[in-house]
């Protein structure tokens, strides 16, 4: 009993380890799936980024994000061979149990059979059951061969279904074994492809460095533009602000006036902040900002194709170029060309403007969260428009001087305050 009850707790052991490792393999696959869709997709903007002197940071930022990718990949797939070798030494272990037991169970089945036959000697079954001495020993005999003639028949069924399991365990040993190898080829191509990206990357920067001072001067004016687009926005939050506050207080006034309200409780529709010379908010703002905010980290993407972000939120050290160093008020999205901007969640656009190096921008509101919209070449929505999850807003510029470039850049605030968008959409 103490072997049998032994035998239960390693095979509830090995299934546990077995799943979890599975479990684990299945995730770790997903990843990698998701991180070669990253590179494909950054493949294809490579592709369409042709090159030009103007194109170069652009070709070396889609180069450094492939690489990343590529880096990613290639963890992945040592984690997942890891884990699959952990699957094949705990099936092995399993075999070779499931292997013991089944030569065990075979080598008792032998001897019962034939310590029976010794203990009958010559006689067949009828000289057994007519031998008996008395009718009541005739009955037990003829119930002790039907007991063991089901004994027989069971121990047999439970051979061969012990038989058929370690079958299928050295079948998905096999399988699995395969798949390892599988990994180890892609993981060497992945190595070949990275050895490729990062010497097309040196090239790159050995063109770049003898362009440092132009460099430099289109990133000054990049700042320069990037400045005015912010304080475009700031402009027109203030301006919502004190619409909304002025409307604020028209209410309030009138309610006072009222005589069939209680002058100490607002009215329910009546516009009210949620913080500080905040933006004040009517019921169904509130609601939708509400919602706006439940959705973190689940917002649809706001570009529609093939997209990868280039550019990140905050201030960043390009990891190539010393001399380069950008802060960034909210991501950057290169797309393919004729790629349209998509909104993020439910809103009314408040705003749509032109910044020289940004060309369109729209601003959409939710309630006391913005989400906005540059560098677009046509605008599909104006000023008092509402809009809904997906909609196109317009489509993304492609400036064909620099290599096909076609980026959207893309901001959230909350309030005043700017926000990191990565946060709050997914891929």
């Amino acid at each position: 009993m103490k072997k049998v009850g032994w035998f239960i707790l390693f095979l509830m052991v090995s299934f546990f380890t077995f799943a979890q490792n599975s479990a684990k393999v299945k995730e770790l696959e997903r990843m990698r799936k998701a991180a070669l869709e990253e590179i494909e997709t950054t493949s294809a903007l490579l592709k369409d980024a042709q090159k030009s002197a103007k194109s170069q940071l652009n070709r070396i930022n889609l180069l450094v994000k492939q690489i990343e990718n590529r880096n990613k990949v290639i963890a992945i797939l040592n984690d997942e061979i890891v884990e699959i070798g952990k699957s094949i030494n705990s099936l092995t272990e399993e075999i070779s149990q499931l292997q013991r037991e089944y030569n065990d169970k075979k080598q008792q089945y032998a001897r019962a059979i034939q310590g029976m036959y010794n203990k009958r000697g010559s006689q067949d079954k009828l000289l057994f059951v007519l031998s008996a001495q008395s009718f009541s020993q005739t009955l037990r005999r003829l119930r002790y061969l039907k007991e063991y003639s089901s004994w027989q028949k069971l121990q047999a069924q439970e051979i061969k279904e012990k038989q058929t399991e370690l079958e299928n365990k050295k079948a998905l040993l096999e399988n699995t074994k395969k798949e390892k190898t599988a990994l180890l080829g892609q993981r060497e191509t992945e190595a070949s492809n990275l050895k490729k990206e990062e010497k097309e990357k040196q090239e790159e920067l050995k063109g770049i460095k003898k362009q440092e001072k132009t460099l430099k001067s289109q990133l000054a004016k990049k700042r320069k533009q990037a400045s005015e687009l912010n304080r475009q926005i700031e402009r027109q939050i203030a301006l919502e602000i004190e619409r909304a506050e002025r409307e604020a207080r028209i209410a309030a006034e009138a309610r006072k006036k009222s005589t069939r309200q209680d002058k100490d409780v607002p009215s329910a529709n009546e516009r009210q902040s949620a913080t500080s010379g905040g933006y004040a908010m009517t019921a169904q703002e509130r609601k939708l900002s509400n919602d706006f905010e439940k959705n973190k980290g689940i917002l649809p993407f706001p570009v529609a194709g093939r997209s990868t972000i280039i550019g990140y939120f905050g201030e960043q050290q390009h990891r190539e170029l010393t001399y380069v160093r950008t802060n960034n008020n909210g991501i950057d999205i290169q797309a393919t060309p004729g790629a349209d901007a998509k909104a993020v969640f439910n809103g009314d656009v408040t705003k749509v403007f032109v910044i020289p190096g940004y060309n369109s921008s729209v601003i959409v509101r939710h309630g006391n969260y913005l989400t906005v919209y540059a560098n677009l070449k046509e605008v599909y929505v104006k000023a008092g428009d509402k809009v809904s999850t997906g909609q196109s807003i317009g489509r993304i510029f492609t400036d064909e001087e620099d290599g096909n470039r076609t980026v959207l850049h893309f901001q959230l605030w909350k309030e005043r305050t700017k926000l990191n968008p990565a946060l709050w959409i997914r891929k």
